[in-house]
């Protein structure tokens, strides 16, 4: 199978591309590295030819920096999708595999021993300046039990780039209805791995943590420290990414797996464990936070081992050690 992959040089691109590679089909690389951006619509089409599937891993990740980041988030993750969308549909390619993201949920599951499941607000600020970071019941105020977040549970983003990561899907949705196509969003959790990139506010926690320790400094943890997360190692995200292009398209719809280990950790747990593999020094928690943060998200991967077989084989502290001795982009 001949797959254009978008985002091809990038963190999870890249090993995409080799995982694609090691299962025999041809990767076709494009990335805004090579001068090739989604967002023109005359590179995709010239791209597209002789091409059964795209992967489409482009985008702008992260937090970001604050609400002055809106517009490029649109238009490299929004926009970017809907030039591609619109190529592939005239080139008769009808294969999708699109990097999605947990953060559609905004927070995780709760449930509260008096009222069962529950879905706690956005945290007031006057919370978390106080330090009181856990969500409480809406209804009562009493403390919840986090849990595993199912495919099924509504959608709620609470930031800029996770509005951007849904309205991929919607959009990609919307073109499998028109055409007839296939999709598949694969949400993935907190990626970690060889290759992430260093010292920028749009990578992830797992960078933050690393990028410090190489400046020989304590990672910082950001509110108590206790914040549940599901780190999941960027082989086994690529090896899903191949399970869904390998797998029977459904025609005609989108259908969307959670992408993570199984196994929630807490980020302090996560530093602490990093910082011991790599030699120091230990992470302070600092008690800041970031206002579009969510508490506890983890992911039920479930489906995604039913319906196509996939697992993660990479475990937490095997992919820390290995990534606390790994490169990453940009060193």
């Amino acid at each position: 199978m001949r797959v254009l992959v978008t985002g091809g040089a990038g963190f999870i691109g890249s090993h995409v591309v080799e995982a694609l590679a090691g299962r025999g089909h041809e990767p076709v690389v494009f990335d805004l590295r090579d001068g090739l951006d989604v967002r023109d619509a005359g590179a995709v089409a010239a791209a597209l030819p002789g091409v059964d599937a795209v992967c489409h891993q482009a985008a702008m990740v992260g937090l970001g920096t604050g609400f002055g980041d809106a517009v490029e988030y649109v238009s490299r993750n929004d926009l970017g999708t809907a030039v591609l969308l619109t190529a592939m549909a005239d080139a008769g390619v009808r294969r999708l595999v699109l990097a999605g993201s947990m953060v559609v949920y905004g927070e995780g599951r709760y449930e509260c021993a008096g009222h069962g499941v529950v879905r706690p607000g956005p945290r007031a600020v006057e919370d978390l300046d106080a330090g009181r970071f856990e969500p409480r019941c809406p209804r009562c105020g009493e403390e919840l039990t986090p849990g595993l977040v199912g495919e099924d549970t509504p959608v709620d983003p609470r930031n800029v780039y996770a509005t951007t990561k849904l309205a991929q899907e919607h959009l990609a949705a919307a073109w499998a209805r028109s055409t007839g196509g296939g999709a598949v969003s694969l949400r993935y959790h907190n990626v970690y791995g060889p290759g992430m990139p260093r010292d920028t506010p749009y990578a992830g926690v797992a960078s933050f943590f690393r990028s410090a320790l190489a400046r020989g400094e304590a990672p910082r943890v950001f509110e108590d420290g206790g914040q549940r997360r599901d780190f999941v190692h960027v082989r086994d995200v690529a090896a899903a990414n191949v399970a869904a292009l390998e797998a029977s398209a459904r025609e005609g719809a989108l259908i969307a797996y959670n992408t993570g280990s199984g196994e929630p950790h807490t980020v302090g747990e996560m530093a602490r464990v990093l910082a011991a593999a790599y030699g120091g020094p230990e992470p302070v928690v600092t008690g800041e936070y970031r206002l579009g943060d969510v508490r506890h998200i983890t992911a039920d991967s479930a489906r995604l081992r039913t319906e196509l077989g996939w697992k993660a084989e990479v475990g937490f502290a095997e992919g820390m050690r290995e990534f606390a001795a790994a490169r990453l982009s940009g060193e």
